[in-house]
């Protein structure tokens, strides 16, 4: 019993904790400031991490956004790649099962 309450106050923790990492229509953030600076590669790749958690908090909240639009451009685009690949774990794992799989196929015994 004290095991299973540990658990679901675990998962309770969690899910607060990621919620909180969800990017807002926060005006200061998503617009460019004084000096004209944009979100750059380092919010890309934080926005790419965190992708996930945003999607499903953006399904029930219109302000929520995944991708930020005011952005510098390719960099922004670059480190958002890069974060989702982080998360998601890219197809390079799959590959290389399918190819040992291919080959032993391949080889005769």
């Amino acid at each position: 019993m004290k095991k299973r309450l540990f658990f679901v106050i675990l998962a309770i923790l969690a899910m607060l904790l990621l919620a909180g990492c969800a990017a807002g229509a926060n005006p200061a953030i998503h617009m460019a400031d004084a000096a004209g600076k944009t979100a750059g590669f380092w919010s890309g790749l934080w926005h790419g991490v965190i992708s996930p958690v945003t999607f499903i908090i953006s399904l029930f909240n219109k302000n929520v956004n995944i991708y930020d639009v005011y952005n510098n451009g390719n960099w922004y685009n670059f480190g958002f790649i890069l974060g989702v690949c982080i998360i998601f774990g890219g197809s390079g794992r799959g590959a290389k099962r399918e190819w040992k799989k291919n080959k032993k196929k391949e080889t005769p015994s």
